[in-house]
């Protein structure tokens, strides 16, 4: 349609009082067919961690997934399986077996959300599982020295729990520090629980004899926090043992 000088809203025109110089530079703030250029906001595509393992290095962490879940078992991921699995049109994340039957999965933190690290990411750096794992957990290590802990205390029972908000509490019991911690904290002359019920929450609380009431509901209230967690891990208790996480018997 054309338009319309009646319409009133009309830009004004800008007149000239002189003939344009062309032999001046052009200013790259101009606009081009009436569009100013975008201003770069973000970090250049190869300073991204996806592609860049030396800075993914620095953010790659272990997050812990429930068992059963679906991905590619790292230890069995040699040169010729990581091929095949760089070409899967969506590739699994990678996985490693952890404490009773837990699986381990490997996480590049980006602001708000995670990315779970595959096969591509592994062909894309150019690195080993063995490299993979051990920037990550020296990353988890790192961390979980600032990361402190919650110690709630009622009479004779205690709950020293981990809840940062930052999704790796979970993962601390990876650590054998923590759970040495946890094990000097609570297990003078009894067990020590451990709830892991999900990604974002680590708990422990001594469990006596003459107490079995307090275990029944650290029980109940494990199992409900991972019946309704986005994130769930295991609705089941845990128990250290010879400073190991195995599954708890009564």
């Amino acid at each position: 349609m054309a338009w319309d000088g009646d319409i009133g809203d009309e830009p004004p025109g800008a007149l000239r009082d002189a003939p344009p110089d062309l032999r001046s530079p052009i200013d790259p703030r101009a606009p081009v067919g009436g569009h100013h250029p975008t201003e770069a906001t973000g970090p250049a595509i190869h300073e991204l961690p996806e592609h860049d393992w030396s800075v993914a290095s620095k953010q790659v962490v272990p997050v812990l997934r429930a068992p059963g879940g679906a991905g590619t078992r790292l230890a069995e991921l040699g040169e010729d399986r990581l091929a095949q699995e760089g070409l899967r049109t969506h590739a699994l994340p990678l996985l490693d077996d952890g404490p009773a039957a837990i699986s381990i999965a490997y996480a590049i933190r980006a602001g708000g959300f995670d990315v779970l690290v595959n096969a591509d990411h592994l062909l894309e750096w150019g690195i080993s599982p063995t490299d993979l794992r051990a920037a990550a957990f020296a990353n988890l290590e790192a961390w979980s020295n600032g990361a402190g802990w919650t110690d709630d205390r009622d009479g004779g029972r205690r709950v020293l729990s981990s809840d940062t908000g930052e999704g790796g509490d979970a993962a601390r019991i990876l650590l054998p520090e923590v759970r040495a911690h946890l094990q000097a904290q609570l297990g003078e002359g009894c067990r020590v629980l451990v709830g892991l019920p999900d990604r974002h929450l680590l708990m422990a609380v001594p469990c006596r004899v003459e107490d079995a009431e307090f275990v029944e509901l650290f029980a109940s209230f494990v199992a409900g926090q991972a019946a309704g967690a986005d994130e769930a891990v295991e609705g089941r208790l845990f128990e250290l043992v010879d400073g190991e996480l195995v599954p708890f018997e009564a």
